[in-house]
């Protein structure tokens, strides 16, 4: 979070043109601001009072009917409309500007973080709720908008503003000059005192919010068990409480800005009722003309609104630094898959040959899942994951594409550390598919090229045919454009799992892993997906973790882990001549005694 305003003026630079735009229109406004109050001066003292038109705007009565009072009025009214019309155009232009730079800053810095979120590991993500990371993306990053917008240019304005508006009321009377500049340190204490409380109020409420959409979130995602289990008036208690706080958040964080708002305000009716009794006295003296003192006043006006905006620059900075720090937060988080410098893209297509290393590691410091893995899968080989629920398998798995690297130990492929490998070029080599397998809310043939995009329909279609999915695709309304439900939710379990296999066959990667791809299957819809698999796993180095012993027959090699270490592994019928631990699951599996199940729980 240091220097966080420093880092976000990135963002601005290629839009430096636009913010010029809006710096040049901002001057031309300071300029109007400083006309404005001239032809009510004019109107006072030289059509009112009927007084000589000073020196300096003696070329008005030239204007055709500035010769007379009422012509000189008509000419200075509409002097004022027109200085009204050209200043409410010069907003109007400024603001569209405004908009579309901010708009662009803010999508700019949201792409930033949305891609390092896709960058960070599996690790990271499982601790963070995904509507609280949606509400940084989506809300948060409007920090940027805020800090160049309502900080900077204003700063930038609001000087000169100040500038000119000190030097024309200097040349009218230096004495009222200095007193109405009294206002400024008493405007700096205000800041001083309301600054530190609206940046934490700010920062809080927008934490609250995240919380919120992330408890929203997991709601409707989880929808099924919570319709199941009756929990809608549970779900909706919590969403209130939080709601409520959120409310209480955000009025804290308003009563702060008003109580900063009332202070400024005091000082600035203060220093003009000061004005207003001096300069009364000028006038009554002789000192100074009521035209003036008019203007002068208008003028006091135009000096403490800049003096208000750079007071109220603490208001805007509080809530781009609030915001920024919910960024930061995210963008320096270093739980990033790195590769090691140097790394290279494999030049051609792997063997899939894999070994595991001595492998080490876990989600939480201090807490290991898998202790010293060493593993061999040679290539166009199927390995078996079995054992236990927790027993680390599918960490194990995750570690093949990199979703996380191992705290100790190395995995390689065809003899090179995964590290040393680009990424990109890593995961086009491996296919997944999941037990519970991920659709986006895109067309049937969409989904199935996802993990290749150009693939030709005809490409497409063998897969689906591969994969046993074509009759069911068929009558779809609109067959390969059918556009499926968010998560694959207008598709059976059988057919979403078929439609993954067909991604996995297109991808067409030398290696696979499969995540208990049948496990939550009727046997019907099992034995139509293993004929869909065998054909998947043909000439592939294949990883199978497999709840069911079913797909475990398959395998060439049965490894059985359990508490995070390798403690046999073999073929399925070695593994049952040896009668330990394979052979117990197994038994489990069929029916087996109570003897054998009370031996498996030692």
């Amino acid at each position: 979070m240091k220097f966080w305003w420093l880092r976000l003026t990135r963002y601005a630079r290629p839009h430096w043109l636009k913010l010029s735009v809006v710096v040049l229109l901002m001057v031309a406004g300071v300029g109007l601001d400083v006309l404005k109050p001239l032809p009510m001066k004019l109107i006072i003292d030289s059509v009112l009072e009927n007084k000589p038109l000073p020196s300096a705007a003696a070329w008005v009565a030239g204007l055709p009917g500035g010769d007379s009072r009422p012509g000189l009025l008509a000419l200075l009214t509409g002097a004022t409309l027109l200085l009204f019309l050209i200043g409410w155009a010069s907003r109007a232009a400024q603001r569209y500007v405004e908009v579309g730079a901010g708009s662009r800053m803010t999508y700019d810095l949201g792409l930033d973080l949305f891609d390092h979120l896709q960058r960070l590991s599996l690790r990271f993500h499982g601790k963070q709720p995904a509507g609280d990371l949606v509400h940084r993306v989506l809300q948060n990053t409007g920090c940027v908008r805020d800090l160049i917008l309502t900080v900077y240019l204003p700063l930038l304005t609001s000087l000169v503003s100040l500038a000119a508006m000190l030097t024309v009321m200097w040349q009218m009377d230096r004495g009222l000059s200095l007193l109405a500049l009294l206002a400024a340190p008493l405007l700096g204490l205000t800041i001083r005192v309301f600054a530190q409380p609206m940046a934490k109020r700010s920062y809080e409420e927008m934490r609250i919010q995240g919380e919120t959409l992330a408890l929203a979130e997991q709601t409707l995602t989880a929808l099924p068990a919570v319709q199941a289990y009756g929990r809608e008036d549970f779900e909706d208690q919590r969403f209130s409480n939080l709601s409520r706080r959120a409310g209480k958040a955000y009025l804290r964080t308003v009563a702060s800005q008003l109580g900063f708002q009332v202070g400024t305000g005091v000082v600035t009716a203060v220093g003009t009722a000061a004005i207003i009794c001096v300069g009364g006295l000028h006038v009554l003296e002789g000192k100074l003309s009521m035209g003036s003192l008019l203007v002068f006043l208008s003028y006091l006006a135009s000096l403490y609104a800049p003096l208000e905006s750079l007071a109220y620059l603490s208001m805007g900075i509080a809530s781009a630094a609030a915001g920024a720090k919910r960024v930061f937060e995210i963008l320096e988080s270093d739980d990033t898959v790195r590769n090691t410098p140097g790394a290279k893209p494999l030049p051609t297509r792997a063997t899939g040959h894999l070994r595991l290393e001595k492998v080490v590691v876990g989600y939480e410091h201090g807490r290991p899942v898998l202790h010293g893995i060493d593993l061999e899968a040679c290539p166009g080989e199927t390995v078996a994951l079995v054992g236990p629920t927790g027993a680390g398998k599918s960490t194990l798995v995750s570690l093949i594409p990199r979703f996380f690297d191992p705290w100790e130990g190395r995995i390689t492929l065809d003899g090179k550390d995964l590290r040393d490998i680009q990424l990109p070029s890593l995961r086009s080599q491996i296919a997944i598919v999941q037990q519970d397998p991920f659709l986006l809310p895109m067309t049937v043939a969409e989904n199935i090229a996802y993990g290749r995009p150009g693939a030709s329909r005809d490409d497409i279609v063998k897969a689906a045919v591969a994969a046993n999915a074509e009759e069911f695709i068929q009558r779809l309304p609109q067959g390969y454009d059918t556009v499926i439900g968010e998560r694959g939710a207008t598709l059976s379990g059988g057919e979403r799992q078929r439609l993954a296999i067909a991604r996995a066959l297109l991808k067409d990667a030398p290696i696979l892993v499969l995540d208990e791809p049948t496990s939550a299957l009727d046997a019907k819809t099992e034995a139509v997906i293993a004929d869909a698999l065998d054909r998947l796993l043909l000439g592939r180095t294949t990883f199978v973790i497999a709840h069911r012993l079913s797909m475990a027959r398959k395998a060439q090699r049965i490894v059985f882990i359990d508490r995070g270490c390798v403690v046999e592994e073999g073929s399925h019928q070695e593994l049952l001549r040896r009668g330990t631990h394979y052979a117990r699951f197994h038994e489990l599996q069929g029916g087996a005694s109570l003897k054998a199940k009370e031996a498996f729980a030692q």
